[in-house]
């Protein structure tokens, strides 16, 4: 679209959003340049540039085993929530739709109550006893499947209203599908996107969390978020060189639900 097409109250909207758009971009911009910086302290512009703080970070065998931990308890709690959190919805919205409101409320509860006051609870129920779980990576598990219901369920419900559930199953059990071969081979596959934008919104959400990490495990499991703070006194160029990791990690992940979320079509 030309500039005359757009007007001149379009070139302004457009300008308004590039300008944003680099706002919000200068600081990734400063840390991505600090860390292959060699030296920027009293100068306006780095002295150098190198990627030994990249090499010195990706060669830390602390700093691969507290990615591989975050990565591992945010598929297992991801992969949990999907196991218990499809079947309910299905059973919820096919068999008792009045049920939703009471959901809603039950589901956005863990909201209610700060991760701080959640975890000093879960110190006291899981720190001893037969169900002693403090310092394990199961804990993280439970705690991060209650923080992912709320985007699980919201993405899936929102997905499940589109589809018309009803009429979807209806339409396959007159063509002699069962209840759960319906369920399995038509409801689900018209689910996929829904699921897609559950998944990654609950793992960059969880990726990054920080609280119940390090008050319930701490460096007994050390996490990605806990290893940074725990870096915090360290190189800032090592840091930032973590910092802009971590998001490209994040953007690449992106990406690809995006790629794999596009229908075969286009």
């Amino acid at each position: 679209m030309s500039r005359a097409e757009l007007g001149p109250v379009g070139i302004y909207h457009r300008v308004v959003v590039y300008l944003l758009f680099a706002i919000l971009l200068l600081p990734l911009l400063g840390t991505f340049i600090y860390s292959i910086s060699s030296s920027w302290s009293a100068t306006i512009l780095p002295s150098g540039f190198s990627i030994k703080w990249y090499a010195q970070l990706w060669s830390d065998p602390r700093f691969l085993s507290a990615f591989g931990q975050s990565l591992l308890v945010c598929i297992g709690a991801l992969i949990l929530s999907v196991v218990l959190i499809l079947p309910l919805l299905f059973v919820v919205h096919y068999h008792f739709p009045k049920l939703d409101a009471l959901m809603n409320i039950l589901i956005l509860l863990p909201f209610a109550v700060p991760p701080v006051v959640s975890s000093v609870g879960l110190l006291q129920l899981y720190g001893s006893g037969p169900f002693a779980m403090v310092g394990t990576p199961w804990i993280l598990i439970g705690c991060y499947f209650t923080v992912a219901l709320p985007f699980m369920y919201r993405a899936i419900t929102n997905n499940l209203q589109a589809i018309n559930l009803r009429d979807l199953m209806d339409a396959a059990q007159l063509l002699g599908a069962s209840t759960f071969q319906a369920a399995f081979l038509v409801v689900l596959p018209n689910l996929r996107k829904g699921l897609m934008v559950a998944l990654l919104l609950s793992f960059s959400f969880l990726f990054g969390e920080f609280v119940f990490a390090n008050i319930l495990v701490g460096t007994r499991y050390e996490t990605l978020q806990v290893y940074l703070n725990n870096m915090r006194n360290s190189s800032g160029h090592f840091t930032s060189a973590l910092v802009i990791s971590y998001f490209f990690f994040v953007l690449v992940l992106t990406w690809a639900a995006n790629i794999l979320n596009k229908d075969k079509s286009e």
